[in-house]
């Protein structure tokens, strides 16, 4: 059984391991408010660029061979934007989120090449033996639309070169503060959802193809750039909640070495006062 000496020692430990786990979840916090912000924010907008991209794919259907973006063709080679964090201590989700990577990559057919957004995913790609075709690490926790600029110019390029045939985004979305989904989806060749009914007429200048050739590429930006703060709400949110299950261990673990610590001081104390009492009656 340990000392009390040992004891003691250990619930100074636990004491410090919990002062850390609490400026940890409390920076988190902070973070996380900012980054929640700015993902609702830019939601709206990409969700009215969606819409607008849907309007005019509809209206000229018979021109998507014009767009590169819009060209669908046999499935050769796949192109997978992996975004992560940098760092852990973010409970399960890097692991989820690298496990839904993994699983998509073993289902296809095809080759499939990389590009990490993230510390985390570069390095479970290169132990994997997948190919990474780009890496970026050390995102700001503020990122703007041209932090995405380099990755979205790699993947239009490699789409409109016919180096790769379907480009898919894996990132975590913010669900709430407690969840966080991971999501994959088919982000090139763009497949705008028509919606039945839609009778609502833009007028568009100069044109309706100048407008949707001038979009494309924008649309791939934004989706980019809003997958990036999804994934960066979704981090801060993991690893407060993760930060504050630690501190509520140490708590409890100190509780308990302080009981056990008091208990062997009692019989300690028990002890020494028996050893007194059994030499005052030896003396008697």
């Amino acid at each position: 059984m340990a000392t009390i000496r040992e004891i003691r020692r250990r619930i100074k430990s636990v004491q410090s391991t919990a002062k850390i786990t609490k400026a940890m979840e409390m920076v988190a916090a902070s973070r996380m408010r900012r980054a929640q912000d700015r993902t609702i924010a830019a939601r709206p907008y990409a969700e009215k660029m969606r819409e607008v991209l849907t309007d005019l794919a509809a209206q000229h259907q018979a021109e998507e061979e014009s767009q590169p973006l819009l060209v669908q063709r046999p499935v050769k080679r796949i192109e997978l934007i992996h975004i992560t964090p940098d760092r852990g201590l973010c409970g399960g989700l890097n692991a989820n989120i690298n496990r839904t990577a993994a699983g998509f990559i073993l289902e296809q057919s095809v080759p499939v090449i990389t590009v990490t957004l993230g510390l985390k995913g570069r390095v479970f790609m290169m132990r994997s033996g997948q190919e990474v075709r780009a890496e970026f690490t050390r995102i700001s926790d503020r990122p703007s639309v041209a932090d995405v600029l380099p990755v979205a110019r790699i993947v239009i390029d490699d789409y409109t070169d016919a180096l790769v045939d379907q480009v898919y985004l894996c990132y975590t979305q913010f669900v709430t503060t407690m969840t966080q989904k991971p999501v994959l989806w088919r982000l090139l060749p763009i497949e705008p959802v028509i919606e039945p009914g839609r009778n609502i007429e833009y007028i568009y200048e100069p044109s309706p193809q100048e407008v949707l050739s001038q979009l494309l590429p924008r649309f791939v930006e934004m989706q980019l750039y809003h997958a990036l703060l999804e994934s960066i709400a979704s981090e801060q949110s993991a690893r407060m909640v993760a930060m504050r299950n630690a501190t509520n261990n140490a708590n409890d673990l100190i509780e308990e070495l302080t009981l056990t610590h008091n208990k062997l001081r009692q019989e300690m104390i028990t002890e020494e006062l028996m050893d007194i009492t059994g030499g005052a009656a030896a003396l008697v």
